[in-house]
């Protein structure tokens, strides 16, 4: 349930009356306990856990808790949320019954496994990728774009050349004339 106009989640949690606040404060202690490092925030209107994106959210409604763990948290818990309403996305909690804490620490500890490693294969893929490490995304962009794809092929530009491609910033240079001495080439004169 969407509360305008409030910034925080202890705002948020402000809203509702005090036996679901206490069952919102419990939630948000239990996914902190999980995710310690994770940014929060509100977003879509409601708690939400961020940690190399969106974790986990969390909501208050007038006969159960929401639980919004993404997709890849509801089906893999199928088995465990199976005697509670779910959909693509979200669980439901009933307020009336006690709060599954436990099932919400162990589906939050996947999702910050889970975008760690997101997260994790992200940088690997970039390292990897990147035709000189160190270099900006909009730099490496501006690379790729003018189908500057080896050191070898970069060694046959001028600085200036370099220097005209969108997104190339004169701070590239340095960077990309070490990555080019290092394999015994440099930029054309």
């Amino acid at each position: 349930m969407e509360r305008p106009n409030v910034t925080t989640i202890d705002a948020y949690i402000a809203t509702f009356p005090p036996k679901v606040q206490k069952i919102l404060k419990e939630v948000r202690s239990t996914i902190k306990k999980v995710a310690p490092k994770a940014e929060e925030k509100i977003s879509y209107g409601i708690p939400t856990f961020a940690l190399h994106g969106n974790l986990v959210h969390f909501a208050g409604y007038a006969h159960h808790i929401g639980f919004y763990p993404a997709s890849s948290g509801i089906s893999h818990f199928e088995k465990e949320l199976s005697s509670y309403k779910t959909s693509k996305g979200a669980v439901q909690f009933p307020i009336d019954a006690p709060m599954p804490l436990e099932l919400i620490t162990t589906i939050t500890a996947f999702r910050v496994k889970e975008n760690e490693e997101k997260a994790a294969a992200k940088v690997k893929k970039t390292k990897s990728d990147s035709l000189v490490p160190g270099l900006s995304a909009p730099a490496c962009r501006a690379l790729a774009g003018a189908g500057i794809t080896t050191l070898k092929r970069l060694s046959g530009y001028t600085e200036k050349d370099i220097l005209q491609l969108h997104g190339m910033g004169k701070s590239s240079l340095p960077i990309m004339r070490e990555a080019l001495e290092e394999k015994g080439l440099s930029f054309k004169s």
